[in-house]
């Protein structure tokens, strides 16, 4: 007789068996068919999306491969429906949903465009209020998947909530690196209601992605992540598998239950079905040529589409402008909050079929523009506003030297003095969390707030600011980092659990030590991580450009002291005994500034040393057609580096390969979250006060590969889609500063939270992107003339003049000169272009405008480069004569103005 252990056993594993076996039907084959565009495979018994792959190029954006690990009960396909419902008078909501409980579908009969046709209700719970008929179709070439929604009740039906859940091939679990780039692809959404889509490129970025758009009336009103069981490979929500999401037609119920402590991107709706009516949502797929006509392939199935310039993030004292394509007029616009942005019609327009706005923001944080038009449709722009661009800077410096100011001298792991991490929904440093490099400023989580501290100093120098940052490179930085292991500089952490070596520290009980990131001191120590040099070098870099040119700000070293340890940290970094240093490092452009300071200063031996151990970087991604590794299985940290010493190096082909992997990721859609908002979706595992794996919205992938992309923009001026992707990533780290200064390493993008992380975390190479690569660019654009990302356009004839109101004020670019203004000192004012004469004016302050707190510059000091090779245009030189140093155009300020002409 069996034991009572042995029929446990057996009843446990018929358990496990019934609930993980496979009730997809692959076995039972697959429905076949092609359209001008795509050949189709559908699964035969569930009729759900198996293959979706591109007639011409042969791309599959289905996980095909991967389909027989995700045929079970829970996983979500595309072709499935989700729904809750209620009868109207009653306030409890009924749910269904095609992936819970699988059976075989009875085919429908198909006539003229029908494919494949079945009603779902074998799937979903008996007595459902809703009978829901799916018909995949072939209407004019055009593969659609509509949904026939039908009340067979007696009583009218609410719809509370509607979505289509939508699955591509965004594995990479067990993919080689060239398998991830060549077979996988990445999707976002634009939230715009009728005008909203689904973006869905092709990691690559040279294949043309797909575009999910709506059928009739179906709007994209909600964005939900859909929950899979994370036990079961492919490891569903993991760093290797981020999840499905779903197009969310209503979502008044989510919004009533889950979501009711949030506010979601547009207003929630829900749906009354009379008993009988049918009310039909669809989805089309249809490929755009390429990722830069995404917009005109949207446009050509005349759906309205919004060009917002500079972008979706606008500070106080900036002025925006929206662009909308549209075969319809416009019939009313309104906001939410209410006055929290004004409009005006405008006439930038130089083209047909463009309706030009004038936006003013008015009120911090995000809003909602709302456009009807004549035909009904509903577009949803979103904003995001935060205070002047100099202010927020102001206010993020000050908050970091003093509510993150560390000064606890007795603290046995020598932290103090530095700019520590903060946790904004306790107001508290964080000292003891157990991924000991939050607290103990190493990596990116725990040295992200000192980063941002040190290049705030480089952006907008502050006096009481830079003595702290003083005490804080030379006493911890330089006393208590470098001083550990021999002199080896930058640890992963100088906090670590091991209560045997500081034995009257107090670990709080309340938080769980045995995890594998609670380091021990050696550990800790370690010194062979190459990221964490990127970071101790931009911290000297930053007060090599503080103490070079607002020389009275310091006292404890000279300039010359600084780029040296800047140097020697680069030399450290590159030795041979540091790992990761030949992967692509997150801020690394800072190398390329520190060389390029090097060359103009005739360090000749330093510059020397540091370009040939780029060099030798450099000479390995040339002979590989991915070297964009990291510590991750896929990353979007070492295209920045790639790309920088490619093009130093003069190899485009591997500069193209990194480029063109940042477009795929990047996206440009009318939505602050989205808009110019690289892929990031596991690091708040690492360095978020909430841990889990999400689309993050404005990581620090955002400020970095926003460089690249504003590199290459500058090289080829009239390619406006970089300068709007690149814009879009620069603003971003804009959004993460509160009204108090507090910046957060991201915002979270889930529904259900809709917040912004309470950790600082790894925010400072977000915030060090930003201030290498933010500035003002003038165009002349074909659709709507004129236009300054940064800047205000106060007149355009007979010379274009623009405020320069970026956060900087350090850089500015006129593109069709393809000249790039940079100031070492002082802060640009105004710029006035004359392209009749090829006259250039600019007037430079000592100090910006609209900021309380930085040091005055002694005098301006500007540096102006060809970065393109424009027909007939020479390099700018100045008109009266000016004094030069280390290459810089020294001009000194009468009366607290500095002016110059160029021509």
């Amino acid at each position: 007789m069996k034991s009572t252990l042995q029929y446990l056993a057996f009843w446990l594993l018929l358990f496990v068996q019934s609930t993980f076996e496979q009730t997809l039907g692959l076995s039972d084959g697959f429905l076949s068919f092609n359209t001008s565009t795509f050949a189709v495979q559908l699964v035969k018994d569930s009729q759900t999306l198996y293959s979706l792959t591109t007639v011409d190029g042969g791309f599959n954006f289905i996980p095909t491969d991967m389909m027989s690990e995700r045929a079970n009960n829970g996983n979500y396909h595309l072709g499935d429906i989700t729904f809750r419902a209620r009868t109207v008078g009653s306030t409890a909501w009924t749910s269904g949903d095609t992936s819970t409980a699988r059976v075989k579908l009875t085919p429908s009969s198909v006539l003229g465009t029908v494919q494949a046709a079945a009603n779902l209700a074998p799937t979903l719970p008996r007595g459902s209020l809703l009978n829901i008929t799916r018909r995949w179709i072939v209407d004019d070439n055009v593969l659609e998947l509509l949904f026939d929604v039908t009340n067979s009740q007696t009583n009218a039906v609410e719809i509370g909530s509607l979505g289509a859940p939508l699955e591509f091939n965004n594995i990479f679990t067990d993919r080689t690196a060239a398998q991830t780039n060549t077979l996988c692809s990445l999707f976002d959404p634009y939230i715009g209601q009728d005008a909203g889509y689904v973006q869905v490129t092709p990691l690559l970025g040279t294949l043309p992605p797909l575009v999910v758009l709506p059928v009739g009336q179906s709007p994209l009103e909600g964005w939900r992540f859909l929950p899979e069981s994370t036990s079961l490979t492919p490891f569903y929500q993991s760093q290797t598998f981020e999840g499905l999401y779903e197009w969310d037609f209503h979502t008044l119920a989510y919004a009533e239950n889950e979501w009711a402590s949030t506010m979601p991107w547009n207003a929630p709706t829900s749906f009354v079905l009379q008993p009988g009516q049918t009310r039909t949502y669809g989805l089309q797929f249809r490929v755009a040529p390429s990722i830069r006509e995404i917009e005109s392939t949207v446009a050509s199935v005349g759906q309205p589409v919004a060009v917002t310039i500079p972008g979706t993030i606008l500070p106080a004292d900036q002025i925006g402008k929206v662009f909308l394509n549209t075969n319809a007029t416009v019939a009313n616009i309104t906001v939410s909050p209410a006055g929290a942005l004004t409009w005006a019609t405008n006439t930038d327009t130089q083209t047909a079929g463009w309706i030009g706005y004038t936006i003013t923001p008015h009120t911090w944080g995000r809003s909602r523009l709302s456009v009807t038009y004549s035909d009904g449709k509903l577009q949803t722009i979103h904003y995001y506003v935060t205070k002047g661009a100099t202010a927020a800077l102001d206010d993020l410096g000050n908050f970091l030297t003093t509510s993150q100011w560390y000064t606890n001298t007795s603290d046995p792991f020598h932290r103090a003095p530095s700019v520590i991490s903060y946790d904004r929904s306790v107001n508290q440093q964080v000292t003891n969390d157990p991924r000991v490099w939050i607290g103990g400023l190493g990596d990116e989580a725990g040295s992200g707030s000192w980063l941002a501290a040190a290049m705030k100093q480089f952006v907008q120098p502050d006096a009481a600011e830079v003595v702290k940052l003083e005490q804080f490179v030379n006493q911890t930085l330089w006393g208590t980092i470098q001083n550990r292991n021999n002199g080896m500089p930058a640890l992963p952490s100088v906090f670590f659990y091991q209560p045997d070596l500081v034995p009257n520290y107090v670990y709080p009980s309340n938080e769980d030590w045995t995890v594998w990131w609670s380091w021990n001191q050696a550990s800790a120590w370690a010194t062979g991580r190459g990221y964490d040099y990127v970071h101790v070098t931009a911290a000297y870099w930053a007060m090599y450009r503080v103490a070079r040119n607002y020389p009275s700000l310091v006292s404890v070293h000279d300039w010359q002291w600084y780029i040296n340890q800047a140097v020697l940290t680069v030399a450290t970094l590159t030795d041979g005994e540091v790992g990761y240093a030949d992967d692509g490092l997150m801020g690394e452009t800072v190398i390329h500034y520190l060389l390029g300071d090097l060359q103009r200063e005739g360090l000749t031996a330093n510059a020397t040393l540091i370009q040939n151990k780029m060099k030798s970087r450099w000479q390995i991604w040339s002979t590989e057609r991915y070297p964009f590794g990291s510590e991750m299985a896929w990353d979007s940290t070492g295209q920045e580096g790639v790309y920088i010493w490619s093009t130093f190096f003069n190899d485009s082909t591997t500069a193209l390969n990194a480029l063109n992997s940042i477009i795929a990721y990047q996206p440009v859609v009318a939505h602050w979250g989205y808009n110019g908002n690289a892929r990031r979706y596991w690091d708040n595992i690492y360095g978020g006060k909430l841990e889990r794996i999400e689309r993050q919205i404005h990581h620090y992938g955002s400020g970095l590969n926003a460089l690249p992309l504003i590199e290459s923009f500058e090289a080829n001026p009239t390619d406006n889609y970089l300068l709007r992707a690149g814009f879009g990533g620069l603003s971003g780290p804009l959004s993460n500063i509160d009204e108090g200064g507090f910046a957060s390493a991201s915002f979270h993008s889930f529904a259900d939270t809709m917040a912004w992380d309470a950790y600082s975390g790894d925010y400072g190479p977000n915030f060090s992107g930003h201030s290498m690569g933010m500035g003002t660019f003038i165009i002349n654009h074909p659709d709507f003339g004129w236009q300054a990302f940064g800047g205000n356009i106060v007149a355009t004839s007979p010379a274009v003049e623009v405020q320069i109101k970026d956060s900087v004020r350090r850089r500015v670019f006129i593109a069709p000169l393809g000249a790039l203004l940079s100031l070492d000192a002082g802060a640009f004012s105004t710029v006035t272009y004359n392209p009749s004469a090829n006259t250039v004016t600019v007037t430079i302050a000592p100090v910006a405008d609209g900021t309380s707190g930085a040091a005055s510059a002694p005098v301006g000091r500007l540096v102006i480069s060809q970065t393109a090779n424009i027909g007939g245009v020479g390099i700018l030189k100045p008109t009266t004569s000016l004094a030069t140093d280390a290459g810089a155009f020294v001009i000194p300020f009468t009366n607290g103005v500095g002016t110059a002409t160029f021509s």
